[in-house]
């Protein structure tokens, strides 16, 4: 059976994630995805939003907390978070960080890892890291081989490694960002978690509000 972890999409651990925030309706909700440009990452319409947050509320990890109206506009339910949808939050970001084979994932994940502690993020990138190099040293190793045990001329077998040849670059690459990046979480002056709520984010939120 599929628990609540399972049943989260990239849209919904980002919806429970702005709840962490304060309470909010699914149009502020909308707009602030928008405005922070989280419609690079995962699909937002008007749709998607509603049918996400009904679902997520059938699973009992956001709840109704009240309806208003503001002037002429149409009424707006807005949400909390519920314990439940906390730990969904968090467990979803662990289970996702280290995995190599879930790419819109793990860029959700990247986005709201500072949902965790920091040294839960630098344990999970570190393993995620050793993935990378394990699965970089194959392929570079299998290419190796190919061009080894090919019976034909150099020339014809290349035209075969152009896609694994790019992968193993793409692996490398990613390789060592990572490194870099836990360097930098590993310092102290990395801001991390939450922080004071400076005028710029509360004007953004009053933003998404009107």
């Amino acid at each position: 059976m599929k628990t609540a972890v399972d049943r989260l999409t990239p849209l919904g651990v980002m919806v429970l994630a702005l709840l962490r925030e304060d309470d909010m309706h699914p149009y502020e909700m909308i707009r602030l995805m928008r405005q922070r440009h989280d419609d690079r990452i995962v699909s937002v319409t008007n749709g998607t939003m509603y049918h996400t947050v009904a679902r997520l509320e059938k699973c009992a990890l956001l709840a109704e907390v009240g309806v208003g109206r503001d002037g002429n506009r149409p009424e707006r339910t807005t949400y909390t978070l519920t314990d439940a949808g906390h730990e969904a939050v968090q467990d979803w970001v662990r289970r996702e960080l280290p995995l190599l084979d879930r790419p819109v994932e793990f860029r959700v994940a990247l986005a709201e890892a500072h949902n965790l502690p920091r040294e839960d993020v630098i344990a999970l990138l570190s393993t995620r890291r050793a993935e990378l190099a394990r699965a970089r040293d194959e392929l570079a190793d299998g290419i190796r081989r190919a061009r080894e045990n090919s019976t034909e001329a150099a020339r014809v077998i290349e035209q075969y490694l152009i896609e694994l040849d790019r992968e193993r670059a793409l692996l490398s690459a990613d390789h060592d960002w990572l490194a870099a990046l836990l360097e930098r979480l590993a310092h102290p002056d990395f801001v991390w978690g939450t922080h004071e709520k400076t005028d710029r984010y509360l004007a953004q939120r009053e933003a998404a509000r009107s």
